[in-house]
């Protein structure tokens, strides 16, 4: 474990995981693969840049294309920390703890990136990206638990949301070395996620939150501002 008296090197390391994570976080791949498509995907559908928005308008190549995406650059925030960390220094938290504030980073990009105006998607994507690197075994149980829940009920928010609530649950119990790093992390995260889905919370208390259907939504191309 490390002390106070190593945050001074750790310092421009730690700047490095958080600058590089919002930066790669805000690329909004969403918006972008509807922009290629003639579509604003802010003035469409549920107005979110999230893949669950693109499919309905866009189909689901789209929706696939930025889902894959999203999740690669939760992965890449998370891992060039790990990458440049390991090898170079001994203490098995501090190459997770950059992990842990490059996805963090990559989590406010995505939801509030500086490309779009600082709107942006949920960030389920990005977080399964990053914890595929971090917690991969924790990341596998919440994919397991959305998988259930979604095609039981059709409700996209409702798995999204049992399945972050369940990251802190798992880290517990599938403990690694990180030890309270990797439960409290994954217990951010949880909330983060919640926090994000809570307009649809309060959908899904009054009955009106939309059943993933998979069919397209009508789309004409839009333009003005993300």
């Amino acid at each position: 474990m490390f002390g106070s008296d190593d945050l001074g090197p750790l310092a421009l390391p730690l700047v490095l995981a958080a600058v590089s994570g919002y930066l790669l976080g805000a690329v909004p791949f969403g918006y972008l693969v509807a922009r290629s498509r003639g579509v604003n995907i802010f003035t469409v559908g549920s107005r979110s840049p999230g893949a669950t928005n693109v499919g309905r308008v866009l189909g689901t190549r789209p929706r696939n294309i930025v889902f894959a995406l999203d999740v690669l650059k939760g992965a890449v925030a998370a891992g060039w920390p790990l990458l440049v960390a390991w090898g170079v220094i001994r203490d098995y938290n501090v190459p997770s703890l950059l992990g842990y504030v490059g996805l963090a980073c990559a989590l406010v990009g995505h939801s509030f990136s500086c490309f779009t105006w600082f709107k942006g998607g949920k960030g389920v994507s990005t977080a399964v990206g990053g914890l595929l690197v971090l917690l991969p075994v924790v990341a596998a149980i919440a994919t397991g638990i959305w998988a259930i829940v979604f095609f039981t009920t059709r409700y996209v928010s409702l798995a999204s949301i049992i399945a972050a609530l369940s990251l802190p649950v798992s880290a517990l119990l599938t403990p690694r070395r990180g030890g309270w790093l990797d439960v409290s992390v994954a217990s951010l995260i949880a909330l983060f996620v919640v926090f994000r889905h809570r307009a649809n919370i309060v959908r899904l208390l009054g009955g009106t939150e939309q059943r993933f259907e998979g069919k397209k939504c009508d789309a004409s191309p839009q333009e003005g501002k993300p």
